[in-house]
């Protein structure tokens, strides 16, 4: 058995990104302190979840992703359901915390979130004017 994470790259970005289910993204660099941190925590939380997709993307190798997802601090961890953009926040998380993550996602109801995004995206404009 190998690695639990995928590296994820410009090539296989949209791939990985828009498979069913779970995908969790983990972006990081070799030079950062916190993310050196975080990565075993990733690993072992990876081989306990084999449904779940865990990426990483190193921003030193892949500046132009990093770019183009407006990545200004790492570690990031994104996650996304269905294709589906659920979370994506700057910081090292410990491992019950990512634990705690995964669960939340598993027991969402996606046509809900659906829904609400659909619904958002039709009333954006009367939601930022009254904001």
């Amino acid at each position: 058995m190998g690695n639990a994470t995928v590296e994820i790259t410009g090539k296989n970005f949209k791939e990985t990104v828009e498979k069913d289910g779970i995908v969790l993204i983990d972006w990081w660099a070799p030079w950062c302190g916190p993310c050196r941190v975080f990565g075993p925590t990733y690993e072992k939380v990876a081989a306990k979840h084999p449904d779940v997709t865990f990426g990483k993307v190193n921003t030193e190798a892949e500046q132009e992703l990093a770019g183009a997802f407006d990545i200004r601090s790492i570690p990031t961890l994104m996650i996304l359901r269905d294709k589906v953009l659920l979370f994506s926040q700057p910081g090292a998380l410990p491992e019950a915390a990512l634990e705690d993550l995964i669960r939340q996602v598993r027991a969402l109801d996606m046509e809900k979130v659906r829904a609400e995004i659909a619904a958002q995206e039709r009333d954006g404009s009367a939601k930022r004017a009254t904001v």
